[in-house]
């Protein structure tokens, strides 16, 4: 893929690694440990059966609860709305059912290998994502100032394009070691990794993505600052991320987070629904054709949780909508770590109080989407005076920011996402229905495409978005903001309870906003990963010794420590 401003390296050596989600934070195999022919490890024979309270029905608690029911415990999952989480695909009322809108995660990294081995086991298809530039991509319109420029490629934009995207090579490589990190990543040198990581967080943690910019002479001119915060690179404009540290930023460009951005047929919600039904071929003490779906009664989770406390013999008891109570030995928390101090009635007890100062201090950005079906892909069509195609995937200024088209084919209906958004960008949006938003963004696109008549393709009703009006996640995604490593190493860890006092075990956070990759589906993955891995060790298990799990190395590749004086 080209980027709309790409990686700083342009790798020439086609044989060298394959990239993945491997650090810095935490460079740990999850894709290596998920192949292994032992598997993830084994409870004794005496805790088989045992009920685990896994509560939010997303990525990471499915993930966990299919994990956990194939070593032969009894997961129970809670879910206040559906399953999937922010893998939420949706239909258009009275449109063919082919048609969908991924109102969450839509577009995913080959580097999300973890990630990667879930798609591959439910049978999952995926293809390239329609991203700025992108090979998938027809043509793309960058839209700045009321000036509209065409482009199939980056060299088809005017050299100041060119020249922003320079000048982010030139920052990362000075600022952030990025060529020498990125061959770490690639290479699995885990002491190398540490080494070069160690140094840019004790330097980088108070630092903003902007200030960051700011302090490179290569991005001296606030132009190419204002350029990039529009455009940016990979997936368009992260000027809505300038006031959050540089360290996220930096786990994503050095992963490729950004970058080759695949998504999944028919919609990622079908992942976790594939897991929530799937019947595992090797399975510990259940018998063959068990399911998470078979354990449970109707073949659906347990309601919303509405109080979580420890009982005697440091249990943790959870009540639900329906007023039951039930109480567990472990339990694993997935859902958006807000709604601990929201909608759910807990116990102090339950953690540490650093860790409640932890998840308090998360900061959530906000997102919106608008989605509107179409007769066919018309923006294929070449207008008669240019050549060019009569739409494009848009880059703006404008309300809009983000435009993009995607198709099935050249005769079939297709979909249009006019907008996404985030923050503020996002925050203009709350106050409109969607009739309202679409109403907006088509004036706005009216603007850069005059000839192009959306409206008449349109066949059915917008679907829209906000993720941080959504009562059970009040937010996207988490980002932290400069000085929050210390709160994020807290959360991400507390899967290590060794040193935790007694009365303060047995429940484990999990979910994207606990690891170090937020907003992407692979951190939910990797820490629904740990919590299983806490939960068996909770419970008197172990790892094979061949296949040692995250916790068992936890010493050689545990996070950077910063003072907390």
């Amino acid at each position: 893929m080209t980027s709309t401003v790409p990686n700083a390296i342009e790798h020439a050596d086609e044989q060298q690694p394959p990239i993945t989600m491997f650090g810095p934070d935490f460079p740990y195999a999850y894709d290596d440990f998920l192949a292994h022919p032992a598997g993830l490890g084994q409870i004794p024979a005496t805790e088989h059966g045992t009920e685990v309270a896994v509560i939010g029905g997303g990525l990471s608690g499915i993930v966990a609860a299919y994990e956990l029911m194939k070593m032969g415990l009894k997961p129970v999952v809670y879910e206040a709305d559906r399953i999937g989480g922010r893998l939420r695909t949706v239909g258009f009322d009275g449109c063919d059912p082919s048609l969908t809108a991924e109102m969450g995660a839509m577009r995913f990294p080959p580097s999300s290998t973890a990630l990667q081995h879930y798609i591959d086991l439910v049978g999952l298809e995926t293809r390239a994502f329609p991203n700025p530039l992108a090979e998938a991509t027809p043509s793309t319109v960058v839209d700045l100032k009321g000036e509209s420029h065409y482009a199939e490629t980056l060299d088809d934009l005017p050299q100041v394009y060119r020249d922003v995207a320079e000048a982010w090579a030139k920052c990362l490589e000075e600022g952030a070691d990025f060529s020498d990190m990125n061959r770490a990543l690639r290479e699995r040198d885990v002491p190398r990794i540490r080494e070069i990581w160690a140094k840019l967080v004790e330097k980088l943690d108070n630092q903003t993505f902007y200030g960051f910019l700011c302090d490179s002479e290569a991005f001296k001119s606030f132009r190419h600052r204002e350029i990039f915060g529009q455009v940016g690179f990979g997936t368009g404009g992260w000027d809505t991320d300038f006031p959050n540290s540089i360290l996220e930023i930096l786990r994503v460009v050095y992963t490729e987070a950004d970058d080759h951005h695949r998504g999944i047929v028919g919609g990622s919600q079908q992942l976790p629904l594939r897991l929530w039904e799937r019947e595992p071929e090797k399975i510990v003490h259940w018998p063959h054709g068990t399911s998470l779906k078979s354990l449970h009664a109707d073949g659906e989770p347990r309601p919303a949780v509405t109080r979580l406390n420890r009982t005697a013999g440091n249990r943790i008891t959870v009540t639900d909508a329906d007023g039951d109570i039930r109480t567990y030995r472990a339990a694993i928390f997935t859902a958006q770590s807000w709604m601990l101090l929201s909608k759910i009635a807990c116990d102090d007890s339950l953690f540490p109080i650093d860790h409640w100062t932890a998840i308090e201090r998360t900061h959530y950005m906000e997102s919106s989407k608008l989605f509107v079906p179409v007769d066919r892909p018309f923006w294929l069509d070449k207008d008669e005076d240019t050549g060019r195609d009569v739409m494009s995937m848009t880059l703006t200024d404008r309300m809009t920011r983000g435009t993009y088209l995607l198709d099935d084919g050249p005769d079939k209906p297709a979909v249009i996402c006019l907008s996404y958004t985030w923050c503020d960008d996002s925050l203009k949006w709350l106050p409109l229905s969607a009739n309202e938003r679409m109403e907006v963004m088509l004036k706005s696109l009216g603007e850069i495409y005059p000839k192009a008549d959306i409206r008449k393709h349109i066949i059915g009703n917008p679907v829209t978005v906000s993720w941080e009006n959504e009562p059970y996640f009040m937010g996207a995604f988490k980002a932290n903001l400069p000085g929050h490593y210390r709160y994020q190493r807290r959360l991400f860890t507390h899967f290590m309870q060794k040193e935790l006092p007694e009365d303060k075990r047995g429940i484990f956070l999990a979910g994207d906003d606990i690891s170090w990759t937020a907003g992407w589906a692979e951190g939910a993955v990797q820490t629904a990963l740990n919590a299983v891995w806490g939960v068996m060790h909770h419970l008197g298990g172990e790892t094979d010794p061949t296949n040692p799990g995250p916790g068992d190395l936890y010493e050689e590749i545990a996070p950077v420590e910063l003072p907390e004086d």
